[in-house]
């Protein structure tokens, strides 16, 4: 069974709790050459980030992920403590201005009231009421997750219409540069003989193998079937990969590259104005084809 192809933008968000305990987890993505996840956990739930990050990466491949957990506790289940770094940092720099600067002591509410000094820290839980917290917030980890999952998929459903018209109208002017009058033997060795009787103009006396040399590389340089044959291939592969989705978003860039390298040799080798306005063209759709590959897991 195959799967549908995903975007790499999308956003979710859920919220939850157990009793005196609600909390909110929101996750989004936008798009990234790999796999970026950062985490902004709330102070205390450090412990969940990697399981929080192997469930992400289990079920996205690429795309700049931000999760957020944010938690609130009910009532006065918090205590205030004494960072006592911090205090003795202010302690110390009291001192040394005490030394330099003559003015009145500052008071102790004033030394608790500068920021860091107090912090309010919430009562630990008890192992049964933690279990059944992470236990809640994973759950609604995985619920953002698979919420945001749908929506990449949702996403990716349109750009794949998207990119299977670039490549219809890629397909329609290959098949157009390949039906050119411009590319027909009589058209070629028209072109030739004209560059030939140049050449010859210009009284340089070139003798009869410098002349074929030149009509061989003239009559090489026209000949695109090669570019033609790489472009179908190109598109074929490109059908599949459409068909095939999942995580092809690399595959489909590499290949959009191709894509515009054959149509920049088909503009150097065009022996005719139309057939270079094809290539023109040609280039044209691909850049808007590499631009919504761009957004493709």
């Amino acid at each position: 069974m195959t799967s549908s192809l995903a975007s790499m933008t999308g956003y979710a968000r859920a919220g939850s709790g157990v009793p005196g305990i609600s909390f909110q987890v929101e996750i989004k993505s936008v798009n990234a050459r790999g796999l970026d996840i950062r985490m902004r956990l709330a102070p205390g739930y450090d412990a969940l980030e990697g399981e929080i990050r192997r469930r992400i990466g289990k079920a996205m491949a690429r795309g700049s992920i931000t999760f957020t957990l944010s938690v609130d506790r009910e009532g006065e289940g918090g205590r205030v403590v004494i960072n006592k770094q911090a205090l003795g940092a202010v302690l110390a720099a009291l001192e040394l201005l005490s030394t330099q600067v003559s003015a009145e002591r500052p008071r102790l509410e004033g030394i608790l009231g500068l920021r860091g000094v107090l912090e309010q820290r919430d009562s630990p839980l008890a192992t049964a009421d933690e279990e059944a917290l992470h236990a809640a917030i994973l759950g609604a980890v995985d619920k953002v997750v698979a919420e945001l999952v749908e929506a990449r998929r949702r996403e990716g459903q349109h750009l794949a219409v998207v990119l299977r018209e670039r490549i219809d109208e890629i397909a329609a002017l290959t098949k157009a540069a390949e039906l050119h009058p411009g590319r027909s033997r009589d058209a070629i060795l028209e072109r030739l003989r004209q560059q030939i009787a140049d050449l010859s103009a210009t009284g340089v006396g070139l003798s009869e193998d410098r002349l074929a040399q030149e009509a061989l590389l003239l009559a090489t340089k026209a000949d695109i079937r090669e570019e033609l044959d790489r472009l179908d291939a190109h598109i074929a592969v490109a059908r599949q990969l459409i068909a095939d989705g999942g995580p092809v978003g690399r595959k489909l860039d590499f290949l959009s590259q191709e894509f515009n390298r054959e149509a920049n040799t088909l503009c150097s080798k065009s022996n005719a104005v139309e057939l270079t306005g094809i290539g023109l063209d040609l280039k044209a759709v691909i850049d808007q084809l590499r631009e919504q590959v761009q957004n493709i897991e």
